[in-house]
């Protein structure tokens, strides 16, 4: 509530209103623009029309771009990067923006989801970049996740972005050359940013999948010959991937419900022909989760095969320290008799009595190591 306060008092200075609607400074008759606070965070902001990028607006201020659509048409879009709160709250003044979604773009760490306040929509996604890495440790980091937040409105796009990749200025480029699709105007940049978002979903569980694979054929792959039995790969490598497999799960899953809402439901802020391209960025995010499901699945039945292993060679070596044990007790047996120091003892004073002791001694423990090599125990 604090952060509510502090951008209602951001967003209503002590300032005059002039007769263009917007604040301005106490001494000065020209408007205020509230956004100028907020230019360190802009990465970029345009304005589109008739699904051209306008030359003359590149250098524009947020508040100068609604300016300009206002008078003459299109929409503006505005990026920003990892904002304070005090670098918003002129932007969030300028479009109306509600307070608890603000909350949520300067915050970050949000679920996936879907909101409409007003006449805007707030859609947040998670993004996943694949960490490259020569070999899987108990301590990898496997994915690294970031966050995208878009503010869609009637003649406005305002996309939020946390983490240091998911850059959007690729995806702005290959968007301004169809611009057929980008006339259809804010809607069609938000499904731009799911469908790109859901493909960069593709691309790491295919990456994942080549981790599980190479964990999954250490666990069950043969014991070399002569290197004895299989203890299996270390059981921090499958937890470890089996977490970034649940961080992976939670960009995914809350996902699919928000997708669903804009292919089905008929929204005023969504072009009809739009609506109709959510259904494919649904189909492939369902195609993800049912993968990821199916990764967890696999790594709880590959981390139990390797407990099992790791039980089975615990057990082999019981066994092999039982039978060694066994052949020592029988020198140790005979030797404890004969060290008992009795003046009667079997064949004392023969001259070959210590020979044949030895020879039996030796004689037993070799037929009671060919059993044991015969039953599998050595």
């Amino acid at each position: 509530m604090s952060m509510i306060r502090d951008l209602r008092a951001a967003v209503r200075p002590s300032l005059r209103k002039d007769g263009s609607g917007y604040p301005s400074s106490p001494t000065s008759p020209y408007p205020y623009d509230a956004t100028r606070d907020a230019a360190s965070a802009v990465v970029d902001c345009a304005v589109y029309r008739d699904g051209r990028r306008l030359e003359c607006a590149d250098a524009l201020t947020p508040h100068e771009a609604m300016l300009e659509v206002r008078k003459r048409g299109g929409f503006a879009w505005i990026g920003l990067h990892e904002p304070t709160e005090a670098e918003f709250a002129g932007i969030a003044a300028e479009f109306g923006l509600h307070p608890l979604a603000v909350e949520d773009a300067v915050h970050a760490h949000q679920r996936p989801k879907l909101e409409r306040y007003d006449d805007t929509l707030f859609t947040v996604f998670k993004t996943i970049h694949y960490v490259e890495h020569d070999e899987l440790t108990a301590t990898s980091e496997i994915v690294e996740t970031g966050e995208v937040m878009c503010f869609t409105g009637r003649d406005f796009f305002i996309t939020v972005r946390h983490g240091g990749h998911g850059s959007l200025r690729a995806l702005r480029r290959r968007l301004q050359e169809d611009p057929e699709l980008l006339a259809k105007g804010p809607s069609a940049v938000l499904h731009t940013i799911a469908d790109h978002v859901v493909d960069g979903y593709l691309a790491v569980a295919d990456a994942m999948q080549d981790d599980i694979d190479d964990v999954e054929s250490e666990v069950f792959s043969a014991p070399s010959k002569g290197k004895g039995s299989s203890r299996g790969v270390d059981a921090g490598r499958i937890y470890q991937l089996k977490r970034e497999v649940l961080e992976f799960k939670r960009a995914v899953s809350p996902l699919l419900r928000p997708m669903l809402l804009l292919s089905e439901r008929p929204m005023r802020l969504v072009d009809p022909d739009i609506q109709k391209y959510f259904r494919d960025v649904a189909d492939h995010l369902t195609r993800v989760q049912e993968q990821v499901i199916g990764f967890d699945e696999l790594l709880n039945s590959i981390l139990q095969a390797n407990l099992a292993q790791a039980a089975v060679a615990q057990n082999e070596d019981m066994r092999k320290i039982t039978s060694w044990a066994a052949i020592i007790a029988v020198p140790t047996a005979v030797c404890g008799v004969y060290g008992m120091n009795f003046k009667h003892m079997p064949e004392l004073h023969w001259r070959y009595g210590y020979p044949m002791v030895l020879a039996l001694i030796g004689g037993v423990c070799f037929a009671i190591h060919r059993t044991l090599k015969r039953n599998g125990w050595l």
